[in-house]
């Protein structure tokens, strides 16, 4: 069976889709494809990858517009997934393009280092006796460890697409919970501190990051964690912890969000003033009107049993 491979190229500033054909073979990878097409049709074709066993993360590509780690996922799994004969494959987004499906990575790299991505052991630690934890506190992060800085998340990250330089990528979140999580760690506020005012709470909450991560490894739920942990150490004095608790507010007590004094709530009278054109604008079709009672929902008991039991659940994690 052949299938095509229409393939983004990008050198020196020039752009273009180039069509190749490769017979599939039982077990051929993207990676083995793009391979095959550089030895033996092309071989200006430029690609980066280095362990060939989903370890090293380097290999990562858009597949169908969807992140794939190419030495891992199959052609003919592709074929059959999509019900087709052609792939098209490109750079991971939200990336700068060096060369064909290379991508640069220092700048990233670079951001990383905005959540202070090192451990800092607690005093009672020596280089004697070291820095021991239980098997449970290991539990707690162990996961996150398994980043392989691939780019998938970054590549689907929606609030990436939007804009960058509000925002850390999410592979940089899954660090700071790791370290945040490690009670090791003497100062997991340092941490917090630094993905507040890297945009924690701009997270646009899609899931693409999770639903792409070869490895499983959730880093939405890191964001929703780290969003916990501030309020735990104190650090909720923003706008999106802020919003936040009102929206929680709201849910325990009336089981229905009261938007008249949302915005009142998360930015104070002044900076909620300036959004006074869009408030008449909901009254005006109805959507809001700030001189009615707010409601009750009439099933409130079973929603605040409903938050309890997850307020539970999260503590069991």
């Amino acid at each position: 069976m052949d299938a095509k491979l229409r393939i983004h190229r990008f050198v020196e500033g020039r752009k273009w889709v180039q069509d190749y054909t490769v017979t599939v073979r039982t077990g051929m990878t993207i990676l083995e494809a793009l391979t095959e097409i550089k030895e033996h049709q092309d071989p200006t074709l430029s690609f980066t990858c280095s362990c060939r066993s989903s370890i090293c993360g380097a290999c990562a590509v858009r597949v169908n517009g969807n992140a794939e780690l190419s030495c891992e996922i199959l052609v003919e799994k592709l074929l059959e997934r999509y019900e087709t004969d052609t792939l098209t494959v490109e750079p991971l987004g939200n990336f700068r393009v060096i060369r064909d499906l290379i991508v640069d990575w220092d700048p990233k790299y670079a951001r990383l280092k905005k959540v202070h991505p090192t451990l800092q052991p607690k005093p009672e630690f020596t280089a004697e006796t070291g820095c021991k934890q239980s098997p449970a506190d290991f539990d707690k992060y162990k996961k996150y460890a398994g980043c392989i800085l691939c780019g998938s998340c970054v590549s689907e990250c929606n609030k990436n697409a939007l804009n960058q330089k509000d925002f850390l990528d999410p592979f940089a979140f899954v660090k700071a919970e790791k370290l945040v999580a490690d009670s090791r760690e003497r100062s997991p506020e340092e941490h917090l501190k630094a993905v507040i005012d890297a945009g924690l709470w701009r997270c646009f909450n899609c899931q693409e990051c999770t639903a792409k991560c070869p490895k499983g490894l959730d880093p939405a739920g890191a964001i929703e964690k780290l969003k916990a942990e501030t309020f735990r150490h104190g650090l909720a004095d923003n706008v999106g912890a802020k919003h936040a608790k009102a929206i929680y507010d709201d849910i325990q007590e009336s089981g229905t969000l009261d938007e008249s004094k949302l915005n009142i709530k998360s930015e104070g009278f002044f900076l909620a003033s300036l959004r006074a054109p869009m408030a008449l604008r909901l009254m005006h079709v109805g959507k809001m009107n700030p001189l009615e009672k707010h409601p009750v929902n009439p099933e409130i008991d079973t929603v605040r049993k409903l938050v309890k039991t997850a307020e539970a659940a999260s503590k069991e994690e």
